[in-house]
């Protein structure tokens, strides 16, 4: 399976590494930038006040890390804070603590560019992925700048002052202040942190045994011996199993219907060659733009051919399971590859399992919980002492922000988002949302690098307001995120729409989108404004 995915992009790989190496331009964002100073002491510090800043980042997660590495480099000058509503950083990999835990895209696009991933393991667990982002947090000096257990609840633009009061709450004491930028820039993902999705299933309060969703999984659970069923498809449940699967007595993924699963190795041999012949940053860079084009080019590939790309995958999962296995009903979904996030298993540990007889796979609906486990409308009963309710996400969108310019209420859902990072009519405010296609940070990089172009703009042509507004022309709307997927639909009416060209628009193609945001920063679309020099950025 692997080879023929190989396929797809080792051709494009060669004919373009040299220009990756040699020209800067070629390499998209690839290029390094300068790290500064490592400061030394303990990596936790207390937070800052709260004067006035040019940038507030909500959130100290990934991407709001990331973008307060890029102000520093990308915007010197620029005076900022983070508020993070959680006692630490880090986001989801902070937070998501269940078995097997990790990234479904690859470190070499899932990090930084500004800062290399040295390991050889492409695919790595959680707590790496967690101390990779407090690593590069203390590197630039950014930990300093975060104050911890501040909600964001509420934000009210002033246009006469040309400034955001962000209401913060104390997580701890339900106590509220205010604080004031002249730029907001949310970082707090998607969805919501406190709980995830879990229907409501009949008799669950009969159940005897322990129902856990993983994002609230306990520290101190030990499945050791234990009858577990998995419920879910997706990307949380094919992690767990096999995380699971060889201490526990029986393993279950209890799925309504299926989801498409691709195999990939853990390691990437490229990236070792590179790192031997090349210097660091240099290979690093290479190997990113490798990998970005290996994703681009099977979504591409899935999307236009999507009954050669079920074949492929269907030959590929064949190959790692157990002669005569039920293919078309566990593992054949009602629906095309990638209308729905792929799931992403490294070195076929999900399809191992299965094949050992320490997990399986059940295609059927809950009709209820019973006291020793769930009655299926098949008729069947799944004994279990524990049950993983890997049902998805809740969305917040903005982080469930209120948010008001001139008094006037902000309803997100019918706002058009500006290159997919700020909304129609709403001043001097961007926000975060990676790729659901490919990795993460490819996305909210190209964000965070915009961002700071933009505000050097206006510091250089002493604009104060930066507001997108939409062509007077019209265009045809539609949603910003157009997969399938259940937490996606159940949200829908709450996320920013999207227009039909750019920039309101993005292709959700790394390099495309890469050369939108290489545009002019005074392109059609952003309305810039002076304000008296008291409200002015920073000089």
């Amino acid at each position: 399976m692997e080879d023929a995915w190989r396929a797809l992009w080792r051709a494009t790989y060669v004919i373009h590494l040299t220009k990756v190496l040699h020209n800067p331009v070629a390499g998209v964002i690839l290029a390094p930038v300068t790290t500064p100073s490592a400061r030394s002491g303990p990596s936790v510090l207390p937070g800052p006040s709260a004067e006035h800043v040019d940038v507030l980042i909500v959130g100290a997660g990934l991407s709001g890390i990331g973008a307060a590495c890029r102000l520093q480099t990308d915007a010197p000058g620029t005076s900022f804070a983070i508020v993070e509503a959680r006692s630490a950083s880090g986001g989801t990999w902070d937070l998501f603590r269940f078995p097997g835990m990790r990234s479904d895209s690859d470190m070499f696009t899932l990090g930084y560019p500004f800062r290399p991933w040295t390991q050889s393991r492409a695919i790595v667990g959680g707590q790496e992925i967690l101390r990779y982002v407090r690593d590069t947090a203390a590197a630039y000096d950014v930990d300093r700048h975060i104050s911890y257990h501040c909600r964001v609840v509420r934000a009210d633009w002033s246009g006469q002052d040309a400034r955001w009061t962000v209401t913060v709450e104390d997580t701890v004491t339900g106590a509220r202040a205010e604080r004031t930028c002249g730029f907001l820039y949310i970082c707090s993902g998607y969805y919501r942190y406190d709980h995830g999705y879990t229907p409501d299933w009949p008799g669950r309060s009969d159940f005897a045994g322990l129902v856990v969703h993983p994002q609230q999984w306990p520290e101190d659970l030990d499945l050791t011996g234990q009858r577990v069923v998995v419920i879910g498809s997706g990307a949380t449940a094919v992690t767990i199993v096999p995380a699971v699967a060889g201490t526990a007595a029986s393993v279950t993924m209890l799925q309504r219907s299926p989801s498409y699963i691709l195999s990939l190795p853990n390691e990437d041999p490229v990236a070792d060659l590179l790192r031997k012949t090349l210097p660091e940053r240099q290979a690093y860079a290479a190997v990113r733009w490798k990998n970005a084009r290996m994703t681009t080019a099977i979504y591409g590939f899935c999307r236009r051919h999507p009954a050669r790309a079920r074949a492929m995958l269907r030959r590929g999962a064949l190959k790692r399971l157990p002669a005569g296995y039920d293919f078309n009903t566990h593992l054949t979904p009602a629906y095309e590859p990638w209308d729905q996030r792929m799931c992403l298993v490294p070195n076929g540990d999900f399809f191992a399992a299965i094949k050992s007889g320490r997990a399986e796979i059940v295609t059927d609906h809950i009709e209820e919980f019973t006291e020793t486990g769930l009655r299926l409308r098949s008729g069947r009963h799944l004994e279990a002492d524990v049950v993983v309710t890997a049902t998805g996400l809740n969305l917040l969108p903005l982080g469930g922000i209120d948010m008001t310019v001139d008094a006037e209420e902000v309803v997100v859902g019918q706002r058009v988002a500006y290159k997919g990072m700020m909304l129609d009519a709403v001043p001097n405010m961007a926000f975060a949302i990676g790729y659901t296609n490919a990795s993460w940070t490819l996305k909210v990089d190209l964000v965070a690098r915009y961002v700071s172009r933009m505000l050097q703009y206006m510091r250089q042509h002493g604009y104060a307001v930066v507001t997108p507004r939409l062509p007077p022309e019209g265009m045809a709307i539609s949603p910003l995120i157009d997969m399938t997927s259940g937490y996606f639909e159940r949200s829908r009416a709450a996320l920013p729409r999207q227009g039909d060209r750019a920039p309101w628009r993005l292709r959700q193609h790394y390099f495309k989108d890469a050369a939108l945001f290489r545009m002019p920063v005074d392109a059609d679309g952003l309305e810039f404004r002076s304000a008296s020099p008291a409200v002015q950025l920073t000089p």
